[in-house]
């Protein structure tokens, strides 16, 4: 039976016993819940909140952008994975960019940005050809009808059309779509985006391949992006598909934890857990300064790792085994010191990848949603265009914003995610997956960068260890150790609903604290779907920090 030890909150966790989703806004939720009313299945429920947070999210996901599946429960094989991100073009060599003018960086904005391949919509593909019952076509419509007249701006939205007015105002195409009145709009007006209704329809209408990535959309994408500068080409578009993966897991107090394996940081997220099933954290208690120390300390050491190594294991011989063995999390657990901090750049990896390359830390904007249906299939998924609006460029008469996830390759030759053509760069966005007895017991996840394994452990440990709830888990006190949008230095960020006195002596233990607002959606909008095998009830949460609710029926 779902019970809950933790503390009220604002809004209650959500039980439902035939279907559930959750996601970061709330036209999103409802157009996977129709799906799911309609007969639909997790997996549709997913495509139908995706394709929804495409229009009203648009800071946040994008057509133009990748995604990551974890599917288990129902008719899926065990824990399913979906690797829907998109490699670096053809033409994307150093060189290039050193012809461009750039030798030592990629650009963060611009066309070019835009260098890899977006991978979300085939991803699409692959889980609707698996798992899909409703057609394809009719998974679209909110989408469409929210692009093509328009719907409310949301707080979220309104706050980063405010900050990002001068990148917007850098392509007259962003500009023209999301500063219509010359202006960041505010929260309530309406946003129209009809080039993408458009898009939207031609992709419900003849499907993913023919509907993005080889017909006409393709066609306008390449022509305008290859126009602006970027180095994709048709042939980027049309040779790309998504793929089926094997998770990695590790296990934690009895379960088993999946995420997806490199180039995303999932392995990071369960070194965190490898190192914390050393410590009883029941008895630290919930919102105790042992509690953040140590959380804090085991993301150093797995981050080490994760910053040394971390690219498409294509391209390099990642030593995943080792990093995921309990033998190796106790030889890294003495680095923990219990009542002092070690600074970050202290920090050595376990095992060297060579490189002296500086690392750079990772930042990014997304969408985690969750669905679970009638037949106890459990959807787990991330999507991205990486920075808030991504490239900040429109392909063509599209209305896709592109994403600019090729923009964290590096150009040093020597640093294990340096740029190559067909290469997939360091992704930050992981779904997780919580496993007991081969049945899904957990879907939970979020949005932000270097923040996303923190708060997955923040998460998991509320849950697991201190017996909260899913809502109370995903509203309890944050924290962000590192950097996150435009900071230079790292710090850990702290909400400031955290006690004083907790604060106070994490600084005394040598920790660079930072107290943010009590509810900074900077660190993470969580969404997460409990479900309890014996009863068969759903038990959904979703984030007050972004505008999302969970729904279920």
């Amino acid at each position: 039976m779902i019970n809950a030890n933790g503390p009220r909150t604002g809004r209650p966790a959500i039980q439902a016993s035939r279907g559930m989703v959750s996601s970061p806004h709330y036209l999103a939720s409802a157009s996977g819940q129709d799906a799911l009313r309609r007969g639909g299945s997790a997996v549709d429920a997913a495509i139908a909140i995706n394709a929804t947070l495409c229009v009203v999210y648009p800071h946040m996901a994008g057509l133009g952008g990748d995604a990551f599946w974890l599917i288990a429960g129902g008719a899926a094989r065990g824990v399913e994975a979906i690797e829907a991100s998109g490699p670096a073009a053809r033409l994307a060599t150093h060189e290039f960019y050193k012809a461009n003018g750039h030798d030592e960086q990629i650009p963060m904005r611009g066309p070019l940005a835009a260098l890899t391949a977006p991978g979300a919509v085939d991803g699409w593909r692959l889980a609707h050809e698996r798992h899909g019952k409703l057609p394809w076509k009719s998974l679209f419509a909110d989408a469409i009808e929210y692009a093509r007249n328009g719907m409310a701006i949301t707080r979220s939205l309104a706050d980063w059309l405010v900050t990002d007015a001068p990148i917007l105002n850098g392509d007259k195409d962003m500009a023209r779509i999301f500063l219509p009145k010359g202006r960041p709009q505010r929260d309530g007006e309406r946003l129209i985006q009809a080039d993408l209704a458009k898009t939207l329809a031609f992709l419900a209408e003849h499907g993913p391949r023919e509907g993005f990535y080889e017909g006409p959309i393709a066609k306008e994408m390449a022509r305008s992006l290859e126009a602006a500068g970027s180095p994709l080409r048709l042939e980027d578009l049309t040779n790309y598909r998504a793929r089926w993966s094997e998770p990695i897991s590790s296990r934690y107090r009895g379960y088993e934890v999946f995420q997806l394996p490199p180039s995303t940081q999932g392995f990071a997220a369960l070194q965190i857990l490898n190192l914390l099933e050393g410590y009883d954290v029941r008895s630290w208690g919930s919102d105790t300064v042992a509690y953040y120390h140590h959380l804090v300390e085991a993301i150093k050491i797995a981050f080490a790792d994760r910053d040394e190594w971390l690219s498409d294991p294509a391209h390099v011989d990642i030593p995943l085994a080792r990093f995921l063995s309990m033998d190796y999390a106790n030889e890294r657990r003495k680095l923990i010191d219990p009542v002092a901090a070690r600074p970050f750049e202290a920090i050595e990896p376990g095992i060297r990848h060579g490189s002296k390359a500086e690392r750079q830390a990772p930042t990014g904007d997304t969408v985690y949603f969750c669905a679970a249906d009638s037949d106890g299939l459990v959807v787990s998924n991330i999507q991205s265009i990486y920075h808030d609006f991504g490239a900040a460029v429109i392909a063509g008469d599209t209305g896709i914003v592109m994403q600019n996830r090729g923009s964290f390759f590096s150009l040093d030759p020597s640093h294990p995610n340096s740029l190559e053509p067909g290469k997939r760069t360091f992704h930050t966005i992981i779904p997780a997956m919580l496993m007991k007895d081969g049945k899904p017991v957990l879907a939970y996840g979020t949005m932000g960068g270097e923040g996303q394994p923190q708060t997955q452990a923040a998460m998991l440990t509320r849950i697991i260890d201190f017996g909260f709830n899913v809502q109370q888990a995903i509203e309890a006190p944050r924290w962000l150790m590192g950097r996150t949008w435009g900071t230079a230095s790292r710090d850990l960020a702290l909400e400031a609903r955290i006690p004083d006195e907790v604060r106070r002596e994490l600084r005394l233990r040598g920790h660079p604290v930072k107290t943010v607002d009590a509810w900074d959606g900077t660190l993470g909008h969580a969404q997460a779907i409990r479900i309890d095998q014996e009863s068969g009830i759903y038990e959904g949460g979703a984030d007050p920090r972004g505008d999302g609710i969970a729904l279920g029926f």
